[in-house]
C-alpha cells in the first residue's frame, strides 16, 4: 500500500482561524490610524518649530541649533521613557491577567488620547508640550497594550501556524503603514491635522469590535505572584540566559538605534528632496511599500531556508539602504532605497518574532514581549534622539549615512559573537 501523502500546508492558513482573522482585520484598521496619527504628529512638531533656533553650550561655546530637528528627536524621547518604565509591569500583567480583557482596556485609553489630541487642535489649544504629552501618554498604553497583543496570538492558532501569524500581523502593520502616511499627507494639505487626530480616535473601535466578538474568552493565571519582583526578574533572567534570543534583541537594538530615519522624514523631505507635506506624505509610504512587497512574499512562503544567516543579511541590507539613502537627492532613488530597507525590516522582523515566540513558554511570553519591546521600541525612539542631535549639528544627512553605515558594522559583530544565530535553522 502506498504512503499517504499529507497536503501541502495552505498559504494564508493562520487567517483560516476566526479569532486571529478577526483580531487581524480590527488591527489593520487602528493601524492605518495610527500611521496617520504618527506621521501627522511629526509634521505638527515640524511646523510648529519651523524657523525657530536653540542655543546650546557645547564645549564651552554658544552654538545655535534647529529646534526643528531637536524637537522631532525629542518625540522618540518622549515615545520611548514610557516603554522603558512600563514595559516589564506591562509584560507581568499579560502573564497574570486576561490579555484580551487588558487589550480591551488600552484600546480604549488610546482611543480617548487621540480624541483629546483632535480636540486641543481644533480648538487651537495645542503647543508642543501637549503634543509631548499625549504622545508620552499615548506610548505607556502602548506599553501595556503590546505584550497582551502579542502573547495572545499564540493562542488563537496553533505552533504549526504562528510563523504564517507573525508574518500576516508584519504585513498588517506595513499595509496601514502605507494607507496611513498617504492619507494623512492628504488631509493636511487639504483639509485639517486635526482631522488626522479624529479618524485615529474611530479606529480603535474596530479592535474593540474583534476583541467582543472573538470565541476565545482569554483566561487569568491562577498564581497571582506573577506580579512579584521575583517574577520581574524571572522575565529578564529568562530573556538574558537564552543567547540565541537576546542576539537577536540586541541586533535590533543596535540597528534601529543608529539606522532609523523615519522620523527624520520631515527634514529629508524639506532641506534634502525640496518636498511640501504631499511629497512628505507619499514618501512616508514608501518604507511600508517595501515591507509589504517583503511581507507578502514571506507570507505565502512556506519555510524560510538558514533563517539565521538570512537575518543576519538583512539587517546589513537595512543598515546600507540607510546610508545610501541619507546621499540621495533625487526622489525616485530615494523612495527606492527607502522602501528596501523596510523590505529589509520586515524579513528580520518575521524571523525575529518566530523564533522567540517559538522558544519562549507561554507563562513568560507576556515578560518576554515586554523585555523585547524595550528593545524593538527603545531602539528607534532613541535612536531618534541620537538623530536629531547629530543632525542639529552635523546636518540631516551626515547623520542617516553614519547610523546606516554603524548598523552594518555592528551587524558583522553580532553575527561574529553569537554563532548560534549563524547557525539558527528555524527548529523550536
Amino acid at each position: 500500500m502506498a504512503a499517504s501523502v499529507e497536503p501541502p500546508t495552505p498559504r494564508l492558513v493562520a487567517l483560516s482561524h476566526r479569532d486571529f482573522r478577526l483580531l487581524w482585520l480590527g488591527q489593520l484598521v487602528s493601524v492605518v490610524g495610527s500611521q496617520m496619527q504618527q506621521i501627522g504628529v511629526n509634521w505638527h512638531i515640524f511646523t510648529l518649530l519651523q524657523g525657530h533656533q536653540v542655543t546650546l553650550e557645547i564645549l564651552g561655546r554658544p552654538v545655535e541649533l534647529g529646534a526643528e530637528a531637536l524637537g522631532l528627536g525629542g518625540l522618540g524621547l518622549v515615545r520611548v521613557l514610557p516603554i522603558l518604565v512600563f514595559g516589564l509591569v506591562g509584560g507581568m500583567l499579560a502573564d497574570v491577567f486576561n490579555r484580551r480583557h487588558l487589550m480591551m482596556g488600552t484600546q480604549l485609553a488610546a482611543l480617548l488620547l487621540a480624541l483629546a489630541l483632535a480636540l486641543l487642535t481644533w480648538t487651537d489649544r495645542v503647543t508642543v508640550a501637549a503634543i509631548y504629552l499625549l504622545t508620552a501618554a499615548g506610548a505607556a498604553t502602548a506599553a501595556f497594550d503590546n505584550p497582551a497583543r502579542q502573547s495572545l496570538v499564540p493562542n488563537l492558532v496553533p505552533p504549526e501556524h504562528l510563523a504564517n501569524a507573525i508574518s500576516l500581523n508584519t504585513l498588517q502593520w506595513q499595509v496601514g503603514s502605507i494607507l496611513g502616511p498617504a492619507l494623512a499627507g492628504l488631509l493636511i494639505a487639504h483639509l485639517d491635522i486635526g482631522l488626522v487626530y479624529g479618524l485615529n480616535a474611530l479606529t480603535f473601535l474596530a479592535v474593540l469590535l474583534a476583541l467582543w466578538q472573538m470565541s476565545y474568552r482569554g483566561r487569568t493565571a491562577r498564581d497571582r505572584s506573577g506580579l512579584s519582583g521575583r517574577a520581574f526578574l524571572e522575565g529578564i533572567h529568562f530573556v538574558y540566559r537564552t543567547r540565541i534570543i537576546w542576539s537577536t534583541m540586541l541586533l535590533d537594538f543596535l540597528a534601529t538605534f543608529f539606522a532609523s530615519a523615519r522620523t527624520m522624514l520631515p527634514l529629508v523631505a524639506n532641506q534634502l528632496l525640496h518636498l511640501g507635506p504631499q511629497g512628505y506624505g507619499l514618501l512616508a509610504t514608501a518604507q511600508p511599500v517595501g515591507s509589504v512587497s517583503a511581507g507578502l512574499a514571506l507570507a505565502l512562503t512556506r519555510t524560510i531556508r538558514r533563517p539565521g544567516w538570512v537575518l543576519l543579511a538583512s539587517v546589513a541590507v537595512y543598515g546600507l539602504a540607510t546610508a545610501l539613502f541619507g546621499i540621495s537627492r533625487v526622489f525616485v532613488l530615494s523612495y527606492l532605497l527607502f522602501a528596501l530597507t523596510g523590505a529589509a525590516d520586515t524579513v528580520s522582523t518575521v524571523i525575529r518574532g518566530t523564533l522567540r515566540q517559538l522558544l519562549t513558554p507561554d507563562h513568560l511570553r507576556g515578560r518576554m514581549t515586554a523585555v523585547n519591546m524595550a528593545f524593538f521600541m527603545g531602539g528607534p525612539q532613541l535612536g531618534e534622539v541620537e538623530a536629531g542631535l547629530v543632525a542639529s549639528i552635523f546636518g540631516v544627512s551626515f547623520a542617516i549615512v553614519s547610523g546606516g553605515l554603524a548598523t552594518v558594522l555592528l551587524t558583522l559583530w553580532v553575527a561574529w559573537r553569537y554563532p548560534a544565530l549563524r547557525r539558527y535553522t528555524g527548529e523550536p
